[in-house]
């Protein structure tokens, strides 16, 4: 099921695997935070992008990345969507991640990611 008021995990598929920063940032509520837990940003201090514009430069510099993004969409309703994505490098380099996703009105309050990549 995809959400029906607002956006959806196709849309969110598409976006990323387009590499389409301007319209991820434009999923997000203007007071959304992104919480990312990674080897960097461990649980006791994820990495928290607060605000429309923190958010549209991290999906600007993300998307900006010579990669490949393919996104499997694992569930969605109208309050949640779940997926996982695995990035590549033109290296080799890999990046998995999953991220739950909760709405408000249709558009994305709060985010959760967890990635690893190789080292």
């Amino acid at each position: 099921m995809t959400n029906k008021t607002g956006v959806s995990g196709q849309a969110i598929k598409q976006a990323l695997e387009g590499r389409d920063g301007k319209a991820l940032a434009s999923f997000y509520t203007d007071d959304a935070v992104i919480t990312i837990i990674d080897r960097n940003n461990t649980p006791s201090r994820p990495l928290a992008l607060t605000g429309r514009a923190a958010i549209s430069n991290y999906w600007a510099d993300v998307c900006g990345r010579d990669m490949t993004h393919a996104v499997d969409i694992a569930a969605s309703d109208d309050t949640r969507i779940a997926f996982t994505e695995s990035c590549a490098y033109p290296d080799g380099v890999k990046v998995f991640c999953a991220a739950v996703l909760d709405l408000d009105g249709g558009r994305i309050k709060r985010q959760t990611t967890i990635q690893a990549w190789d080292e």
